[in-house]
């Protein structure tokens, strides 16, 4: 193999003689190669530069190698470390692999071994670098502000806001509970021509109809018991900007009249004033029911229904993009583990495998909540079915669910197989430094095997 001429390589020994060949052997092959004689001394080298791969001795003065490789990796993951012993045991090499140590050497080294050793290291290096570039990529692709999804569903809502955005229509947004409907709502504001104006949110459930009236439209001083100053609405606050109508289904009648003349004349008298004011805003309104059952019902005015509904967008329940919670499992894992302070944790495969049975009824917000309470139970690595929710650890096949037309879509047992043996060569080839022979191992196949599985999810390790 073709060693690649920028590739630096710091070596740590106590052994000024050791130090010498290999620095020798090492330049001679074009490797910019630096040494230090203990631990200290290299972690302060480390202060001021960065290598690609360090070879450490493992029996040295004060801290041993395997603590140096600790150390290293805590400071710079990214850096490969190679232990070289005269010492090498079972157990050594067991707490080397623990401490994320690349590889390890035994003395008297093979100098092809070694070189060989180095650049399988800065291989491993490469693709790491690719696939994070790789997934860099995909999460563009993905991640709509903060929304996720990858499933053919969300990129119909992703497309969708894109052409929202271009145009200052009227929205509907339709969706369950806990569906993400306001982060719909921002991602079309904030992708439009008034994204430097506000956005203003009014949650609808929130306030009386006697309260609702004043945050929307304000009121003037002596208007109502209370009212001892004059207050600006919503809809002043929104003006040249966008505003947000969630759970617009709840809005009184009396109060929905008044709504659609505002969308009619884009002006409204302040709660006991007379005064005209004239605004310019863009409505998008949010609804966890059907509108139209709303309307056939007499609860809901059938020509502001027409008036808000102009563009529809219908989000759909996590139940039926199942193969988007592996994307949104890691991207609530980093925010949570970052937001607590904690390491990035795994997910166990029987997580996953509850995660996909779950019906989700809560949706894409009781999978965030989940994740951030199993963050906080989980004193280890990996989350654990004992770290979920209730309700989810539970959730596991019954006899005669297959049979069952009512969740046959949810089931759907060939494609969440496929999901879930993806999302498990992911995480192997990702506990395996993309080393697909060690990834086959960790999941029990050969290596062929592996490698077909690979070009059938369409990898790149």
């Amino acid at each position: 193999m073709t060693p690649h001429p920028p590739a630096t390589i710091l070596i740590v020994d106590d052994e000024p003689n050791t130090r010498i060949v290999l620095r020798k052997l090492l330049a001679s092959h074009s490797y910019q190669v630096d040494a230090a004689k203990d631990a200290q001394e290299a972690l302060a080298w480390l202060d001021q530069k960065t290598c690609d791969v360090m070879l450490i001795d493992y029996k040295m003065p004060g801290m041993n190698g395997v603590e140096l490789a600790h150390a290293v990796r805590q400071r710079l993951p990214d850096i490969k470390t190679i232990i070289v012993t005269a010492h090498g045991t079972i157990s050594m090499a067991v707490q080397a692999m623990k401490e994320g140590v690349h590889d390890y050497l035994t003395k008297p080294v093979n100098p092809d071994e070694l070189l060989l050793t180095i650049e399988r290291a800065l291989e491993h290096k490469r693709l790491a670098s690719q696939v994070a570039e790789l997934r860099k990529e995909l999460g563009e692709r993905y991640e709509f502000h903060n929304i996720i999804g990858k499933s053919k569903p969300m990129q119909q809502v992703f497309d969708i806001i894109e052409k929202a955005s271009q145009t200052d229509v009227t929205v509907l947004i339709q969706g369950d509970t806990g569906t993400g409907k306001e982060l719909v709502a921002r991602a079309i504001h904030f992708n439009s021509a008034r994204r430097a104006k506000p956005l203003v949110a009014v949650s609808c459930v929130a306030f009386q109809e006697n309260i609702l009236e004043s945050e929307l439209f304000g009121h003037v001083e002596g208007a109502f018991t209370g009212a001892i100053r004059d207050k600006v609405g919503r809809f002043e606050m929104a003006d040249g900007g966008s505003l947000f109508l969630d759970d617009v289904n709840l809005i009184p009648p009396n109060i929905q009249a008044k709504l659609l003349r505002v969308l009619e004349e884009r002006k409204f008298e302040r709660v006991g004033g007379t005064k005209q004011i004239q605004v310019d805003i863009r409505l998008i309104s949010s609804t966890n029911v059907s509108l139209e059952d709303e309307v056939r019902k007499g609860a809901f005015r059938s020509d502001l229904y027409h008036r808000i509904n102009v563009l529809t967008i219908n989000l759909p329940p996590l139940r039926d993009r199942k193969e988007d919670i592996p994307l949104l499992t890691q991207h609530f894992l980093k925010n949570t583990c970052q937001a607590q302070n904690k390491p990035l944790k795994e997910v166990a495969p029987a997580v996953m495998q509850r995660f996909f049975l779950y019906s989700w009824p809560g949706n894409v917000r009781e999978l965030e909540n989940a994740i951030d309470s199993a963050v906080v139970l989980c004193e280890g690595d990996t989350i654990e079915p004992s770290h979920l929710p209730a309700p989810i650890q539970n959730s596991l096949p019954r006899e005669g669910d297959i049979f069952d037309t009512q969740r046959r879509e949810d089931l759907s047992l060939m494609v969440h197989m496929d999901i879930f043996e993806r999302h498990l060569i992911i995480q192997a080839l990702a506990r395996a430094n993309q080393n697909t022979t060690d990834a086959a191992t960790i999941l029990g196949v050969s290596p062929r095997t592996l490698r077909n599985k690979i070009q059938k999810h369409r990898l790149r390790p």
